[in-house]
């Protein structure tokens, strides 16, 4: 009886542990899921503007907390993502077009900011090239 209250003890004591670790690495999953996702979104504006040769709007909403792909009237893709992630205005304000070329009207950066890193979205000028880093 002693045993096994000494075994149980023990389990209880590594789950609890593994618990509270869990969290963490939520919300680090969480992050880098919104980051891919919002990558994949930003080639398929690109080449729906290509292959349909008209302007793809790229609207971020930084208080509502989503963003929006719009080719003429009609959205594309509309996401919504977490509150605890921040899409804010660096050197170019949040929208920006890919032209019927794949080219981008402007260039420049968005911050994003999670709960615990920074990231920063850089449009290059020329191709409609971009890449997303951690800061």
């Amino acid at each position: 009886m002693i045993e096994s209250l000494i075994v149980l003890s023990i389990f209880l004591i590594i789950s609890s542990i593994t618990a509270f670790n869990f969290k963490p690495q939520y919300n680090s999953a969480n992050d880098k899921a919104f980051i891919s996702q919002l990558k994949a979104d930003l080639y398929y504006g690109q080449q729906y503007a290509i292959s349909h040769q008209m302007e793809v709007k790229v609207i971020f909403y930084e208080y509502d907390h989503k963003y929006t792909l719009v080719s003429g009237s009609n959205p594309i893709v509309e996401r919504n993502h977490s509150p605890k992630i921040r899409v804010s205005q660096g050197t170019i304000p949040l929208f920006f077009k890919f032209n019927p070329n794949g080219n981008v009207d402007r260039f420049g950066t968005l911050f994003i900011r999670t709960a615990k890193k920074n990231y920063r979205l850089t449009v290059l000028i020329g191709k409609g090239r971009f890449y997303v880093i951690e800061e």
